[in-house]
């Protein structure tokens, strides 16, 4: 079966094929917008536990590490493994229909945490707004790539990953300020109801484009391998080899996961931090002003990266890989300042900068990941290098950055001498974060307790904090060196993709 049919040679209907479809630039902006809209609700309800994490744990007393897991891997396990099976689906059947059912399940998943009496129930939810969130980006990838041409996808893609920045700051803003107004359960259920009305417009709207349908000029012909689990092994497998099997490629993967691991691991704990440390700030404040200062600079990098390195490619596709592995190791320093700042002011300055600089890292490896990959296999491509990214970074790098903070709060408890992050690194293996969290449940003294113990557990757990997330941050300029290492051999490697598909440079 195919996506268009060509007619067999010789037949009398050989003269005359189908006509290709031509889609207006209007309509194809039309398509993004609604994409982007999509991925904006897909952030917000992935990162909604961020914003909410402070009241959460004070609620009900848990510690920073099931905090992480709520943020990471309760959401990231069933996500990542059935990002596979879903792009599989959506090599074959209706990428949009996919989609559409996706958006439904996480928004309803979403307004059921809710409802969460304990930790066990939202860690529940959790789990089925990841099975929901699985449909989204596999399947959007690939219709974006069969609606820009090779040439402008790294710029259609940072559009796309636009709804990354914006979905964080829409959720910081809005769930903070529900929350405060009416609790943080409320927040959950306010936030999930939007999905309702954009997956009937993305359903109404959107038509499913014949596969391949911008790789060159004239009719495509895409055949669709017949479904045997033999067969789709060998597909998998393909792409497996693609993406871990060539020099330039893996690296870029390793680049974006590590960089993503220090980026969900940290910014988990980035409006806790706030809450935390500046006393004068509540959670309305807080959730405007980190939602404001990281949104604008995570929305600006991620918006750049694309055209920059659309352009930069011109004088060599190495600057695919070079762009991210620059911009990455000059952000470091701004995230250091954040964390090491005496005011929020100070610390909202710096702010504006890392996210900048940054996210330029996502547009350019997801332009690469698809200009890589055979026309039947992009949405596989995609859900293969999300389900290693978000395994490790989404799943691992929240619980990390938690695991670590506990550690480092119950050593400042127990050693309130020694306040350098080497102290709190050397005595690492001494520490027991149970005892911390007995003295100090979810983090503060009990009521009753003097103002001595109040400021020892409130002091431990801001220098704790902030020691976790600049350490967390750091896992960023790996994956700048993974990224610096993938520039080599780039070149080649697009060069055999392109000749393999049978495209002229």
């Amino acid at each position: 079966m195919t996506d268009t049919t060509a007619p067999a040679p010789g037949s009398s209907a050989a003269a005359a094929p189908a006509a290709k479809p031509v889609y207006s630039a209007n309509y194809k902006r039309l398509v993004l917008f609604l994409l982007v809209v999509a991925y904006t609700l897909n952030f917000i309800d992935r990162t909604i536990i961020a914003t909410l994490g402070q009241p959460i744990k004070d609620a009900l007393k848990i510690t920073d590490a099931q905090l992480g897991l709520l943020g990471g891997l309760y959401f990231a396990l069933l996500y990542t493994f059935l990002g596979i099976p879903i792009a599989r689906l959506a090599e074959r059947f209706s990428r949009v229909n996919i989609i559409t059912a996706a958006i439904l399940i996480w928004s309803g998943f979403t307004a059921l945490c809710g409802f969460a009496a304990n930790f066990a129930m939202l860690g529940a939810f959790r789990f089925g707004v990841g099975i929901g969130e699985a449909g989204l980006s596999p399947p959007a990838h690939s219709l974006i790539s069969d609606y820009y041409e090779p040439k402008q996808r790294a710029s259609a893609l940072s559009i796309y990953s636009f709804g990354i920045p914006l979905g964080t700051m829409i959720g910081a803003i809005a769930a903070s300020q529900i929350a405060a107004a009416f609790g943080w359960r409320a927040a959950f259920m306010v936030v999930g109801l939007p999905g309702v009305a954009v997956a009937l417009a993305l359903k109404l709207l959107v038509k499913e484009p014949p596969r391949g349908h911008s790789e060159a000029e004239g009719f495509v012909t895409v055949t669709k391998p017949k479904a045997t689990l033999a067969g789709e092994f060998a597909e998998m497998w393909a792409v497996v080899k693609l993406l871990f099997g060539k020099w330039p490629i893996f690296n870029m993967v390793m680049g974006i996961t590590l960089v993503s691991f220090a980026g969900y691991g940290g910014g988990q704990f980035v409006q806790p931090y706030f809450l935390r440390n500046f006393h004068q700030l509540d959670l309305k404040s807080v959730g405007l002003i980190v939602g404001l200062a990281a949104g604008f600079s995570q929305g600006i990098g991620t918006l750049i990266g694309g055209p920059i390195t659309d352009r930069m490619s011109r004088l060599s596709p190495r600057w695919y890989a070079l762009v991210p592995a620059i911009g990455v190791a000059c952000a470091y320093p701004f995230v250091v300042g954040i964390y090491t700042a005496g005011s929020w002011q100070a610390a909202a300055t710096f702010m504006l900068v890392p996210g900048i600089l940054s996210y330029v890292y996502l547009a350019p490896t997801f332009g690469v990941i698809q200009n890589m990959a055979p026309t039947h296999q992009r949405a596989t491509a995609a859900a293969i290098m999300l389900f290693f990214l978000n395994l490790i970074a989404l799943g691992g790098g929240p619980p990390f950055a938690g695991w670590v903070i506990d550690h480092f709060s119950a050593f400042h408890y127990a050693h309130p001498g020694a306040n350098s992050l080497w102290d709190a690194i050397s005595g690492f293996g001494g520490t027991h974060p149970a005892d911390f969290q007995h003295a100090c449940p979810g983090g503060k003294a009990a009521k009753e307790a003097t103002d001595a113990a109040k400021a020892a557990c409130g002091g431990a757990l801001v220098l704790g904090t902030r020691q976790g997330v600049i350490l967390a941050y750091a896992f960023s300029l790996w994956g700048a060196f993974h990224y610096l290492l993938g520039s080599f051999g780039l070149k080649e490697a697009l060069a055999k993709a392109r000749a393999d598909r049978g495209e002229a440079d």
